[in-house]
Order: structure tokens, then C-alpha cells, then sequence
């Protein structure tokens, strides 16, 4: 009977010390629950309001949540009476292990969130980085996917492009076509020139704003090499490209302009130079 009323005592003092405290810790840990309910789908929220990558949004907001109940459930423990101290180490210990252990992908999931915030290409823009050309068919927390124009799949870690210099071809909506025909020094350059632009005007994918421009760019060994620049959209390149080398080749042969071969011309002076002895038939070395 007297074990009973010590343990009855024991009891009623244990309600007395840690009941105030758990019925406080069971009420922040409902209200801060709400709580981080609530932030996390207003986050959610204003990143689909600001058109944030889909799959940004919904790894953001996972984290965030996970991360908010995680120190909400240490707090509710430390308010019991807990010792919350070790671990806070232990977390901050694996934290530090697990982030030089994978500080490569890391930095390659940091630039991910930096380009799928500030956005310096999309799905669909023609862009070149880390030395290489092609479309933008996928970008992920951790790549981005870009299709070349060899029809090449090619992946390129997020945190090499974001520390890097990025060429987007299709953020003005054209893109400029870089071309070179070379004529003869006996062509009439005049006359090259019409036949050229009349080219470039008469394509329909080449744009009339800016206007297409023929001129010449250099003086070379065995040509005159004119610059023909028409601008056309960036998904029209390689038609622009192609077609007016073709049709430029066509137009100016069709013209009477003439596209030379390399050549070198070698020109000997009066000095003759005596053929070498030879001796039945055979060229005799002299010493």
C-alpha cells in the first residue's frame, strides 16, 4: 500500500512538472504544423505565380517543408526537456560529411536553381556553352539536356554552364547567317553584289528587317571574298545556310561571275638554268 501511494505521489509529480510542458509542446506543435503548411503553399503559390521550372517549384517546396518540420520537432523536444544539443550535432555532422561528399553535384544543383530562376535560356532557345551548339530540349535541377545540330544528344552539368559564358541565339527572335562567296579579280564586283542580294531578297526565310547585306570583306590571294549577311529566325538557319550557298553559286555561274580555284603564279626571271648532265639516259649527280 505504501509503494502504491509513492508511485500515486511520483505520478502526480511528474503531471505537475512535464504536463503544462507536453500539452504546450502538443499546441505549438499543431500550430506550427499550420503554420508551415501554410508557408509552404504559399511558396509553392508565388513560385507558380512568377512561372518558376515545375520541377523547381516542387523540389523548393518539399525542402522547405521538410526543413521547417524538422526544426519545429527539435524545438517541440527541447520544450519537454529534452537535450536537443546532440542532436544538433549529429545533424550538423552529417550535414558536413554529406556536403563534401557530393559538392560537385551541389554546386551543379546551385546553378540548376540559379538558371531556373533567372532564366538565361528555355526549352526550345538555340543556345552555345561549354563549346558546344544546339537547342535547349530539357533542363533539370542538375543538367541541362541540348539537342546539336548532328541531331547529338548532349548533357551539360548546371554548375559548369552557370560559371560559364552562355550564347543565347534566340532571345532577339533572329539570328544573323554568316556567309563568304569569293569572286575573280576579273569580276565585275558590282554586278556580284545584285546577283547576291537579289538571292537573299528572294528566299522566303530570309528577313527583310534587318535588311540582308553583301560587301566586300578581304582582298584575298587568289579571290575577292564577299560577306553576305541575311538575317533569318534561329529555327531557320541552316535552310537560310545551305540555300544560299546553293542558290548563290547557281545565280552567280548563271551571271558570268566566276568563283576561282586557289592558285599561285610563278614567274622565273632571264636566268636559264642548265639541264643536268646525263650519261645513257640517266641523270648523273654532280658532287
Amino acid at each position: 500500500m505504501e509503494n502504491y501511494q509513492n508511485l500515486v505521489e511520483k505520478a502526480y509529480e511528474l503531471i505537475l512538472t512535464y504536463g503544462p510542458k507536453i500539452v504546450l509542446a502538443i499546441l505549438v506543435l499543431i500550430i506550427g504544423l499550420w503554420i508551415i503548411n501554410r508557408f509552404t503553399r504559399a511558396t509553392r503559390q508565388l513560385m507558380e505565380h512568377r512561372n518558376v521550372n515545375v520541377s523547381l517549384v516542387g523540389f523548393v517546396s518539399s525542402l522547405t517543408n521538410v526543413g521547417l518540420k524538422v526544426l519545429l520537432l527539435i524545438s517541440v523536444a527541447g520544450m519537454i526537456g529534452i537535450q536537443t544539443t546532440s542532436f544538433i550535432a549529429i545533424i550538423g555532422a552529417a550535414g558536413l560529411a554529406i556536403g563534401f561528399a557530393l559538392q560537385g553535384t551541389l554546386a551543379n544543383f546551385a546553378g540548376g536553381v540559379m538558371i531556373l530562376i533567372f532564366k538565361p535560356y528555355k526549352v526550345g532557345d538555340l543556345i552555345q556553352t561549354q563549346g558546344h551548339l544546339g537547342v535547349v530540349k530539357e533542363i533539370h535541377i542538375v543538367v541541362t539536356i541540348l539537342l546539336s545540330p548532328e541531331s547529338k544528344t548532349i548533357i551539360i552539368p548546371n554548375g559548369a554552364i552557370s560559371n560559364g559564358d552562355i550564347t543565347n541565339y534566340t532571345t532577339e527572335g533572329k539570328i544573323r547567317v554568316d556567309l563568304t562567296f569569293g569572286i575573280s579579280y576579273a569580276s565585275d564586283i558590282k554586278k556580284a553584289k545584285e546577283v547576291l542580294l537579289a538571292v537573299l531578297t528572294s528566299h522566303p526565310k530570309v528577313m527583310t528587317d534587318p535588311a540582308p547585306f553583301v560587301g566586300v570583306s578581304s582582298l584575298a590571294s587568289s579571290s575577292v571574298n564577299l560577306a553576305v549577311r541575311p538575317h533569318a529566325l534561329p529555327e531557320d538557319y541552316w535552310t537560310v545556310y545551305f540555300d544560299v550557298y546553293e542558290q548563290g553559286k547557281e545565280a552567280l555561274d548563271e551571271a558570268g561571275i566566276t568563283i576561282p580555284f586557289p592558285q599561285m603564279d610563278i614567274h622565273f626571271g632571264n636566268n636559264t638554268i642548265p639541264p643536268l648532265p646525263t650519261v645513257g639516259g640517266e641523270i648523273q649527280t654532280v658532287n
